[in-house]
């Protein structure tokens, strides 16, 4: 059985906490996209950790532990997450690297960082982590593949083609410091000796896991708004985050994928740039992210303040259909209990027209907020392990949600911790 684990709004949805509460019934877990540009926290017995790349079944000692071939890959960051987990007393994970994985090299962080401060105001908020010129590259077809480390000839003729390519512009558009051959092959080597502990062919694994029948979980990053083709263009990623890559990232049938869980918060956040039409300020804003998540809306990797708004039905309707979500988990729950009433955003309002369709982002800039305003359940449900013991308000607040956007929540996350979730039977499920 394969199930995906991804987002369904803008990333941070606590998509790392789903995939670790899952895992404890799987034996495989798979990254399949993305690289270390965003983070999934994690609470459990061993403390408190953001994991960038590492699959989120590494807490798990029966679990094995995949990278697949559609991640960009930081080969020193990947080692540095182990080596600060096995640090914090976490058994060292059985991990698989796949070989036709592509390498994040540091011109690629750089390219980023300049490419940032050229174009200074009109940035796209990158988090300077190389995904945008490492994914052109790679579609360029001038990418590093992790098998290509031990062929010196490859790497020679390669080495020598990106020097002359990113040098141009490294001198003519950036008046940055060139690359040298020398350097890039001494930094491959580097990576080979790394990596090669963990380096497989992945794909024939998991195609032997699927006949055996194993139980995988591939893991998303970021969420539906950030995908290139169906998101918030151009302040996207540079790799799909939906559920349908999930085959390609990870290199298995498409129709192995049986179950997609889509991860949606109970009010909405997003780091970076781009259309949020829910989005709240002020001192509004303020405490909602400074009670939300577990120790406040602040990005995994950056650090940088997330922006908060009120649940957005129009954009996880959207959202949840474009990953083909089966399951729905409604995280983050318990952060509302604070509120009297809770507003959420029904519909948008565009030239003076309303419509629930989430719109292309030229159309999306002009779009207001249309507000149903429900009443707040004013106690903390963190410590509850039934549905049925939920109050009552704060029950009708989920299932006005389902209703609105359409497809069943059957996990409700009350807490950070990977034993507070409830288990629901929705009337929308088949």
């Amino acid at each position: 059985m394969v199930q995906a684990v991804v987002g369904a709004n803008w990333g941070d949805e606590g998509k790392g906490k789903i995939t670790d509460t899952l895992a404890e019934k799987a034996d495989i877990v798979v990254r399949f996209q993305g690289g270390a540009n965003a983070g999934h926290t994690i609470v459990n017995k061993y403390g408190k950790f953001a994991l960038h790349t590492l699959p989120s079944g590494v807490f798990h000692q029966n679990i094995t532990n995949v990278i697949g071939n559609g991640v960009a890959l930081n080969i020193p960051l990947v080692l540095k997450e182990v080596n600060e987990l096995v640090s914090a007393g976490v058994p060292a994970p059985k991990l698989l690297i796949s070989d036709r994985a592509q390498i994040v090299m540091s011109y690629h962080i750089l390219f980023d960082a300049y490419e940032e401060e050229r174009l200074a105001g009109k940035s796209y908020g990158s988090t300077k982590s190389g995904i945008a010129p490492f994914y052109s590259d790679k579609y360029a077809k001038i990418g590093f593949q992790v098998s290509e480390l031990w062929d010196e000839e490859i790497l020679s003729e390669k080495a020598e083609k990106i020097c002359t390519l990113k040098n141009v512009m490294l001198e003519h558009l950036y008046h940055k410091p060139l690359l040298t051959k020398e350097s890039l092959l001494e930094e491959l080597h580097g990576y080979r000796d790394m990596i090669t502990p963990y380096a497989a062919d992945t794909a024939t694994f998991l195609e032997n896991a699927i006949r055996e029948g194993k139980t995988i979980l591939l893991e998303g990053q970021l969420g539906t708004m950030k995908d290139p083709d169906h998101g918030i263009y151009p302040m996207v990623t540079s790799s799909s985050t939906l559920a349908g890559y999930g085959a390609i990232g990870a290199g298995i049938p498409p129709y192995a994928i049986t179950k997609v869980v889509t991860v949606s918060k109970a009010y909405s956040s997003a780091v970076g740039a781009g259309e949020f039409v829910s989005e709240i300020f002020g001192e509004e804003a303020d405490t909602l992210r400074n009670r939300g998540g577990d120790g406040g809306e602040f990005g995994a990797t950056t650090g940088r303040p997330r922006r908060v708004g009120w649940y957005d039905c129009v954009a996880s309707r959207y959202g949840c259909r474009l990953q083909g979500a089966t399951d729905v988990a409604f995280t983050v729950l318990d952060v509302l209990g604070y509120l009297d009433e809770i507003p959420v955003c029904v519909a948008y309002e565009i030239d003076g027209k309303q419509t629930t369709d989430f719109p292309t982002t030229a159309l999306l800039k002009k779009a207001k907020p249309v507000w149903k305003k429900l009443p707040g359940w004013g106690c903390q449900i963190r410590g509850i392990r039934t549905y049925e013991e939920l109050p009552e308000n704060c029950r009708r607040y989920i299932e006005f949600i389902e209703q609105q956007i359409g497809y069943p929540i059957t996990m409700v996350s009350n807490g950070p911790g990977r034993d507070e979730i409830i288990y629901r039977e929705s009337p929308l499920k088949n």
